[in-house]
């Protein structure tokens, strides 16, 4: 039973969250051929504030580019 784990930042339409699932279920039964039925996809929406890269929150790096726009 294979299981493909995703985690995005919140934000997205609950129309584009059904489409990755959709495209991802698909894909893992092209490749590897598993019973459609025996494939999981899991997607997790992280808020902004939860995820960090280099130190800064993905929130508070939108911030400072919404700042430094001309």
């Amino acid at each position: 039973m294979p299981l493909v784990e995703i985690t995005l930042v919140e934000g997205r339409r609950p129309e584009q969250i059904r489409a990755l699932l959709a495209e991802v279920h698909a894909a893992v039964h092209r490749a590897i051929g598993a019973p459609e039925a025996s494939i999981r996809v899991v997607v997790r929406e992280v808020p902004a504030t939860h995820w960090s890269a280099g130190g800064v929150t993905l929130a508070e790096r939108a911030a400072t580019a919404k700042e430094t726009k001309p």
